[in-house]
């Protein structure tokens, strides 16, 4: 079945929470372990069905988010989401529960059965109304910023469109649509401030209720953290300061000396090389055929598979008005088949999201046969590995996009993989601080975010722009507003991508088949058996990250930049 003939239908939520509810009661009835094993099926598949059509809601709002039936839709989906979540609380709460817990581990995947035990402490009745309202905060953001309209090089552009001017060879281009953008975020800075600051203060609420001192305990449960805690997470940011931010500003230096500028400027970051950054060459279409070859000469695998994708038309790729921003993949239960959503905007970026959003949709298409809906995704430390490891697998092919490129997309993809590091950690250092401390006020918090800002990337100048320089940045990271605590998984995951590279490049075949396997595994296993899976070293070691980031650091100094 194509995307475009799938039948949307509202659930009825009702009859789903009453079917629900009396399988839970089947299974504190249940007389034997197989029988409680059957009713938890029985709403594995209830739960894929409502799960279908809150997924085919998302991608059809996101892909126009003013359309108005699925903006009402995805309205509902707010306010019924936490009523389905009670009811799959006191799912788990019965599982937990059983007499036949024991046997019940023999029938199912141990990790199940983790989950289950982290997600039991992250919800209750009592804060149904606050989940609801979370619910609308975020998709009150999520509308500002798809709402974006800019009145730039005489057309009016979303902040996809704008995309290409922000790294033009044109200096006065870079800085005039910088601060285009810019002013559009300054003029909606207070309705993104009012927000979060709701956000901060009923996240704290909700933790409260819940019997947790702040917000920070409860998001690593939410995120279900099952193998490791805050104090690795700190001390993973550590090393990162130690080890990757002096080579990140010596990255920096090497680009303001490449594009030949006195003062490296907010504008300039983005533009890597005095010719101009590389860019795919061919439009959209001719940027999937090309995706198609490369994954048919891959392997068997992955070339059936972007086939049945292209084909079905489970990908929306270009950028247009009234999109939502960003990319992602998703999952659609009952087809059991994943969509891509990006926004190609003419940058070397299309490739790295294809890429990318393949790699999640090729690791959850290879986990389809999971039943447990908890287990065909990893948690989202681990799921990066899949996405931001297949950039690198693919790297062999980049000559099919980049033509005589080639060479310089690797050197920008290497030195932009390592500067998101510090970065990635930067948001996960001010959203610690901003949940430790809920009570600061949006100036406060703006000032602790450019603190930070100067303390992994002290080379952003924002040379006087006055929102920039006041902390607003952080405003365009959604992830701060929609999930807590989802970011740090990126830069642990681009360690694990990195070191991906090197064993792809020594040993393709040996480390194919790792990845393979860490595809097989899915989500049915936390973060660290994921990596002993496919033999990835665990970034939260010692002298993990300084042994990967060596290889990179000699990969880069071995390319001669001032070529570009």
């Amino acid at each position: 079945m194509k995307f475009s003939e799938i039948e949307y239908k509202r659930p009825d939520i009702e009859q789903l929470k009453g079917q629900m509810t009396k399988a839970i009661s089947r299974i504190e009835g249940a007389r034997s372990a197989r029988e409680q094993n059957e009713w938890i099926t029985h709403i594995n598949e209830l739960r894929k069905s409502y799960d279908t059509m809150e997924n085919l809601c998302y991608i059809r709002h996101s892909i126009d988010t003013q359309e108005p039936f699925y903006d009402k839709e995805q309205d509902f989906f707010d306010e019924s989401g936490p009523e389905i979540a009670a009811v799959v609380q006191r799912f788990y709460e019965a599982v937990l529960a059983s007499e036949f817990l024991d046997e019940l581990k023999t029938l199912r995947p141990p990790h199940f059965f983790n989950l289950a035990e982290v997600r039991v402490k992250t919800f209750s009745d009592t804060v149904m109304g606050e989940m609801q309202r979370e619910n609308q905060l975020i998709s009150s953001y999520d509308k500002i910023i798809a709402s974006a309209e800019i009145d730039y090089d005489g057309k009016q552009l979303s902040l996809a469109q704008l995309g290409p001017y922000l790294t033009h060879r044109d200096r006065e281009i870079r800085k005039s649509s910088h601060e285009a953008l810019n002013d559009f975020m300054a003029s909606r800075e207070d309705e993104f401030d009012q927000i979060f600051d709701e956000l901060v203060h009923l996240r704290h609420a909700v933790a409260v209720k819940l019997g947790y001192q702040n917000y920070v305990e409860l998001g690593y449960k939410r995120l279900a953290r099952t193998d490791y805690t805050q104090e690795e997470i700190e001390k993973f940011r550590n090393a990162v300061y130690r080890d990757i931010t002096p080579l990140g500003n010596r990255l920096m230096k090497r680009q303001q000396e490449r594009i030949g500028v006195d003062s490296l400027y907010y504008y300039d970051l983005g533009y890597s090389f005095k010719s101009g950054n590389p860019i795919p060459s061919g439009d959209d279409h001719e940027i999937v055929q090309s995706a198609l070859e490369m994954y048919n000469e891959l392997s068997v695998e992955t070339g059936d598979f972007f086939q049945e994708m292209k084909g079905g038309g489970f990908m929306d790729l270009a950028a247009k008005k009234s999109k939502a921003a960003g990319g992602y993949c998703t999952f659609i239960q009952d087809f059991r088949m994943p969509f891509i959503f990006s926004n190609f905007n003419g940058t070397y970026h299309d490739v790295t999201v294809l890429t990318h959003e393949f790699g999640h949709a090729f690791q959850v298409y290879s986990g389809r046969e999971i039943e447990e809906i908890e287990l065909i995704w990893p948690t989202y430390e681990a799921a990066e590995i899949f996405s931001m490891g297949m950039e690198f697998i693919t790297w062999p092919w980049m000559g099919k996009f980049f033509n005589q490129d080639e060479e310089k997309f690797k050197f920008m993809h290497l030195s932009d993989g390592l500067k998101f590091i510090p970065y990635g950690t930067a948001v996960d250092e001010f959203q610690h601080r901003i949940y430790e401390n809920p009570e600061l006020s949006p100036d406060q918090r703006k000032k602790i975010w450019r603190a930070i800002e100067k303390k992994y990337m002290p080379y952003r100048n924002y040379k006087g722009n006055a929102y920039l320089e006041g902390g607003g940045f952080w405003h365009r990271q959604g992830h701060i507003f929609q999930v807590p605590f989802y970011y740090i998984d990126y830069a642990l995951a681009q360690i694990s991508a990195f070191e991906l590279k090197k064993k792809f490049q020594d040993n393709p075949g040996e480390t194919w088949q790792d990845y393979l396997n860490m595809c097989a595994v899915s989500g049915s296993r936390p973060y660290s058996e994921i990596l002993r899976a496919g033999k990835l070293s665990n970034p939260f070691e010692t002298d993990t990250i300084k042994d990967i980031i060596r290889d990179i650091e000699m990969s880069l100094d071995q390319i001669d930049d001032s070529d570009f």
